[in-house]
């Protein structure tokens, strides 16, 4: 096993384009190319993280958060940062990071906690934008449901629940072949006009080059004449934070309590309680308090993060409850999101859970 190998694996569920423009996810710390024994996988990266794959014999460490996130000008071992990477260096392990392009994925880590916490009819809560693209090709009618497959296979046609999705209309095409061509229809300086099928399918413009290469190979004619087109539609797919509904209507109190619980957080902070039953909660892991707005425009009855400014808990009273029970608490089942896409590509592949707490807070 590569380390490329298992990190495909990863960006196969959470793409690197689809992470935030100031984060830095991906393969950090090591060659690609190394072998990798097994991987040991956490939320922070420190200096006894590297120590707990040293005895375990791993050399792959998978976290949620980047350990290097801004750049790097020296390694002097002035700070944690530098001498965790210095000593994932001495000891070969890799270090790889998939952050907020795995927040930002269907079953990624907002989908997780949405499921612990027993929510149904999860959705995305603020859909990414500028991220989706229209490919519309013109194939002759006998090729068509052999390029129809190739662009489903491709990645192309994924439009929330549904896949292999495709519009089809029929027309007329015309061209002139010169000479050096290869026409697959006409002859070479005669006008051709025939029949050909119209193509449309929906694609993230992160997979634009593989879709565009497989329409390429598929289709018959020698320049395969296509659209690539913008649009302005929300994801479906990808974006922060997720809404859902719970089974039936709980009370406020015992609700806080009941997550409290389950995430075994050492204090959750909350607004008011409004004295009515929740029903649709909103929620984002780690650093959420962006999507309050959001929140409020799905009409949730309470928004769940980790971390909330003292100022963002003012002006909500009326609208809904606010409630923060800590960054790693509501991200510590990314470990699980982890070992179960590795474990299903790769099932004889070794992935650890680290014994560590990395989180640096401590409760009275």
């Amino acid at each position: 096993m590569k380390v490329y190998e298992i990190a495909r694996a990863i960006e196969e569920v959470a793409p690197i384009p689809l992470q935030e423009n100031y984060d830095n996810s991906g393969l950090q710390v090591g060659n690609p190319q190394m072998d990798v024994t097994s991987a040991l996988v956490c939320i922070d990266v420190t200096e006894k993280i590297i120590e707990e794959a040293r005895r375990l014999g791993c050399n792959l460490v998978i976290s949620h958060h980047p350990l290097i996130f801004s750049g790097i000008k020296s390694l002097t071992g002035k700070n944690y940062v530098e001498r965790t990477v210095i000593s994932a260096i001495r000891y070969n392990i890799a270090l790889y990071a998939a952050h907020t392009n795995l927040d930002n994925v269907r079953n990624g880590v907002n989908y997780k906690l949405a499921e612990k916490i027993g929510l149904q009819q999860i959705r995305i809560l603020e859909p990414q934008k500028n991220r989706l693209m229209k490919l519309v090709a013109f194939v002759p009618g006998e090729a068509v449901e052999k390029v129809k497959t190739a662009l489903f296979e491709a990645g192309a046609g994924a439009i929330g629940d549904y896949e292999s999705c495709a519009y089809s209309s029929e027309g007329s095409g015309e061209f002139k072949p010169k000479n050096g061509s290869q026409p697959y229809r006409g002859r070479i300086g005669t006008l051709y006009e025939g029949p050909e099928t119209r193509i449309e399918v929906i694609l993230p413009q992160h997979i634009k080059n593989g879709v565009t290469n497989a329409l390429l190979a598929a289709h018959p004619y020698e320049e395969p004449v296509y659209d690539l087109i913008a649009l302005q539609n929300d994801s479906t797919t990808s974006g922060s934070g997720v809404y859902g509904i719970l089974p039936e209507p709980i009370d406020e109190q015992t609700f806080l309590r009941e997550v409290q619980r389950k995430l075994q957080a050492g204090s959750v902070r909350y607004t008011a309680l409004r004295g009515k039953p929740i029903s649709t909660v909103a929620l984002c892991g780690g650093a959420g308090a962006f999507l309050i707005p959001s929140a409020k425009r799905v009409r949730a009855d309470i928004f769940i993060t980790g971390e909330i400014k003292y100022h963002d808990f003012f002006g909500h009273e009326d609208e809904l409850i606010l409630a923060e029970y800590g960054h790693y608490e509501t991200e510590q089942y990314t470990k699980e999101i982890f070992c179960d896409i590795i474990t299903k590509k790769f099932p004889t592949f070794a992935v650890h859970y680290t014994k560590e707490n990395t989180n640096p807070i401590n409760y009275l």
